[in-house]
């Protein structure tokens, strides 16, 4: 006899964001993709990071 699956949470309990909140994630996702893309101009950087991407194989 199969035993029933146990309940699953739904996200329907969760509080949805506040208009602000969700300003405020795509602030930080906006500000951390421009330090990222900021990085990418600097040679030194690009140098060492394939560096150590070469050292994993």
């Amino acid at each position: 006899m199969q035993q029933p699956a146990p309940p699953t949470p739904s996200n329907a309990d969760a509080a949805p964001l506040r208009g602000w909140q969700r300003a405020a994630i795509w602030l930080l996702v906006a500000v951390l993709l421009a330090l990222v893309f900021m990085l990418y101009t600097q040679p030194e950087f690009m140098v060492r990071m394939a560096d150590h991407v070469w050292a994993c194989f």
